[in-house]
Formats: structure tokens, sequence, C-alpha cells
């Protein structure tokens, strides 16, 4: 079933269906509900699931100011409320994994699975602060000697060259919450996480690195490491057959009988 929420004037789109103990799919950035269809019919004979499209994502508006982490959380908590959710399952992907964090280390969580997930600031090299800066010396140097015409589609031009897939096909506003939300560290709260927590990992992820999840198994008190070999960053569509004996097994406690 098809709905829509409103939370800070905008409005959410989700899905739900299924009966049984509540459980949130968290889509990672650049996706939505969609990235779920292969998954979503297995789980709703097991579970009451919550498909969320993020503010800015899928139908879903675009959040109406610059939101870090922390307001995507308290948007899912909201709807969670909306929606007589208590005791929840997180399974977060990628953007949806920091969610997923942020949420569980201080609500009443049954069990999180954290898939290819966010987290870990990453570690940059001298190469990329260099090339950051040059950008920003580049933008500066435009503007002064350009007119501003001119130098917005210099400075589009050398962006397309060099940012990432997902930063280029952003809206300006999507863009400013991207490089929010990638510098936002979320280690320290990994110990505050009670729930049991299974991390499920594609061991060739460049997006989120197997080290990230190895550190993330480290931290939070009671988690399990699943590694999914030759796999990247969407192992749970690379092996989904491994994906849903796992959350079988992982879940079976909690699965409607």
């Amino acid at each position: 079933m098809d709905k829509c929420f409103t939370y800070e004037g905008i409005k959410l789109h989700y899905t739900i269906g299924g009966e049984g103990q509540p459980l949130f799919l968290l889509h990672g950035w650049g996706c939505s509900t969609e990235i779920w269809k292969s998954i979503v019919p297995f789980l709703e004979e097991r579970f009451r699931v919550i498909n969320v499209d993020f503010a800015g994502f899928g139908t879903s508006e675009e959040p109406p100011a610059v939101w870090g982490v922390e307001e995507y959380t308290r948007s899912v908590e909201a709807l969670a409320k909306a929606e007589g959710v208590e005791n929840p399952i997180l399974v977060g992907h990628s953007f949806g994994g920091r969610v997923s964090i942020v949420y569980a280390s201080r609500n009443k969580t049954c069990k999180v699975m954290l898939v290819d997930a966010a987290g870990v600031k990453p570690k940059r090299s001298l190469n990329y602060y260099r090339k950051v800066y040059t950008f920003k010396l580049f933008k500066h140097l435009a503007n002064l000697f350009l007119g501003k015409e001119r130098a917005q589609k210099l400075i589009e031009k050398r962006r397309a060259k060099a940012g990432s897939a997902d930063y280029n096909n952003a809206s300006p506003r999507m863009r400013a919450i991207l490089s929010k939300v990638v510098n936002e560290d979320l280690c320290h709260l990994m110990p505050k996480i009670s729930a049991p927590t299974l991390l499920f990992w594609g061991e060739n992820d460049t997006a989120t690195p197997l080290a990230d999840a190895k550190r993330m198994e480290k931290l939070i008190p009671d988690a399990g490491l699943v590694t999914v070999a030759g796999a990247g960053h969407y192992s749970f569509l690379e092996n989904t057959p491994l994906f849903l004996r796992v959350v079988e097994s992982f879940l079976s406690k909690e699965i409607k009988r």
C-alpha cells in the first residue's frame, strides 16, 4: 500500500505491507523504495514492512533545508510514531545504514541489519585535499574574473568531470546535503547500539570498504559480519539468495508464524 506522511511541511512517500514485527527498509543515496522490490515480497510474508523514500528521493519531496543524518533520522522516528511502530527491525543499505545507526543508538530497536552501510568517515589522501582546494580556488578565480553566467558554466563543466555521479546527478540542495552527510562520522554512536546487529557486506565494496564493516563489528557491542564473496556495494542484489537466507536466519525469532 502506497502512503504519504507530512513532515516539516514536506510529503514523504512510503509503502507498507505484511503483518507481524515491524521492519523498516532504508535505502541508500540515489536510490528509492524501488531498490528493494526483489526483496519486499519475501519480507512481507514474514513482517510488517515499511519501505521508505527518504526526503529528496523517489517520490518524496526535497528537504526544506540542508539536512544531515540527524534530520533524516528524525523523519523516520516521526513516521514510526505516526504508524504506531515500537521496537522495529531496521534494514539499512549505504546511507540508510547511517540513519539506522543513529536511530538504533537512541531508540528501542529489535534488531539491525547494516548492508554495505555508511557511517565511518573515509580517510582522505593528500591528493583528495589537493583536488578539493584546487577546485575551490578555481571557483573563486572564475567568479572574480568572469561574468556570473560564464563562470557558472565553467564551474559546472569542471564539476561534471571531477565530481562523483551521486553529486553530479543531484539538485543544488541535495548536493549540499550529500557534502554534509558524507563527512559525518558515526563511530561514537555505535557503542550505544544495544540491539543485535548483523553486517552484510560485499568483499569488493569500494564505496564503503570492508574495513568499515570490521570497524563497526568491533564498535557495536553485539555484532556479527557476513562477507559476500565477489560482491560490491550492492551485495544484497548481487547475491539475493544468500541475503534472504541470512535474513531468515538472523530474524528467525521475529518471523510471523
